[in-house]
């Protein structure tokens, strides 16, 4: 199994569960619902996440490391500041969003079995094997880090 760990980009694992997600929904119909306003809805929850991800991806920038998680050991410094002081992990929070918007764009019930499915395979195969580099190359500050901020949110 750790052949895929820090394999795929995680962005490309976010388009495997949205295509997933919608071939779900083409699978399903009989599982659709109706969702009041859902576009306002979907589009909410989507820029949130955009946005989340962005502070993130600036957060790496300005501290001049890193944002390509599959090259853990081109970390520079350890971001614990703006967006990293609520999630270690604001970029998958923010994939996380968009997904969750997807599922709720498609209005099917079904589809939403993807999302912890996508929190479930980001925690093993991206998120822990990054910990476990972390926690090695920063050792007592990461691991105050861990206690003080949450994973996901």
């Amino acid at each position: 199994m750790r052949s895929l760990e820090l394999k795929v980009p995680p962005v490309a694992l976010l388009l495997v569960f949205v295509v997933a997600s919608w071939l779900i929904a083409l699978g399903f119909p009989a599982y659709n619902f109706a969702l009041p306003y859902r576009h306002y809805i979907a589009l909410i929850v989507c820029a949130l996440g955009f946005i989340f991800a962005l502070l993130g991806v600036h957060a790496f920038r300005r501290a001049g490391t890193t944002v390509d998680p599959r090259i853990p050991q081109q970390t520079e410094t350890l971001v614990v500041k703006g967006v990293f002081g609520v999630s270690r992990n604001p970029m998958y929070v923010g994939f996380l969003l968009a997904l969750i918007a997807w599922c709720l764009w498609l209005e099917n019930g079904v589809s939403v079995l993807v999302i912890p499915a996508f929190i479930v395979y980001m925690n093993q195969f991206q998120i822990k094997p990054e910990e476990r580099f972390m926690q090695a190359k920063f050792g007592a500050d990461y691991t105050q880090y861990t206690l003080a901020v949450r994973r996901w949110l």
